[in-house]
């Protein structure tokens, strides 16, 4: 691993800096976790500020640790400047897509109990108190209401959008260099590894489940949608040539 770079071990610093204060304040989560936009608890700061916050420890230790491996070697080659605007990018662009999944899942099940002859400002009302009728629930199938309540109701927190731009980038720059992940002690190559952590996340995002199981509590939607934004930045600098026009540090 080489060494730690500057605007890396800033951003390592604001993110320990918001998670401690999260549990001093834990009303700060609401403030600046990400909340569907539709919802009164949704604020314009939100798609920024939910990048310094998570959801427990092992959650920032592997997100931080990433970012420290990740993008120390970016930041390197590109400067600070153009690392910070990357970085920034793909955790919006997370948050965007993540926002445009939770769209359709409510609004699939809002249509639903709404063609069911159920009132829309009265299940919004209810949704706003973070409650349901239960005649929901009996009506629509389980994986939907869920959809429905958890997209409404839900709220983001994490670096993992912006994470996997990094991860995406890194397998552009360095397609070669081997990979391991800490439950798989064969190295792969970033080219085939980080492909590979994609469709994972695309089938548990599809299928509604997790790696570590549960199936719940896990934005992978929001995971695509920053090695999205990533891919799309990192085709069009090459495409460019943007890499041979380095931004100042």
């Amino acid at each position: 691993m080489m060494p730690m770079t500057d605007m890396v071990k800033h951003l390592l610093i604001i993110n320990i800096i918001f998670f401690v204060g999260s549990f001093l304040v834990p009303e700060a989560t609401e403030i600046l976790a990400l909340h569907y936009f539709e919802s009164d608890k949704f604020r314009l700061w939100q798609p920024i500020t939910h990048m310094f916050m998570h959801g427990g420890l092992m959650h920032i230790f592997f997100n931080m640790f990433a970012l420290v491996s990740f993008g120390s070697a970016l930041e390197h080659f590109w400067g600070g400047k153009k690392f910070l605007f990357f970085y920034f990018s793909c955790g919006i662009g997370a948050a965007l897509v993540h926002s445009a999944v939770n769209y359709f899942g409510y609004h699939q099940g809002l249509d639903f109990l709404v063609s069911e002859g159920f009132n829309k400002s009265e299940i919004v009302s209810l949704l706003a108190q973070e409650k349901f009728d239960t005649r929901w629930q009996e009506m629509m199938n389980p994986s939907d209401f869920s959809q429905m309540m958890q997209s409404y109701i839900g709220k983001a927190v994490g670096a993992s959008g912006a994470v996997y731009g990094l991860l995406v980038a890194f397998a552009f720059m360095f397609p070669n260099a081997e990979l391991a992940l800490m439950f798989i002690p064969i190295p792969i190559k970033a080219k085939y590894f980080v492909p590979g952590l994609l469709l994972i996340d695309l089938y548990f995002g599809l299928n509604g489940g997790s790696l570590f199981g549960g199936g719940t509590g896990v934005a992978h939607f929001a995971h695509l949608g920053g090695a999205l934004f990533g891919f799309i930045m990192m085709w069009y600098w090459k495409k460019n040539q943007f890499n041979n026009n380095r931004w100042d540090r």
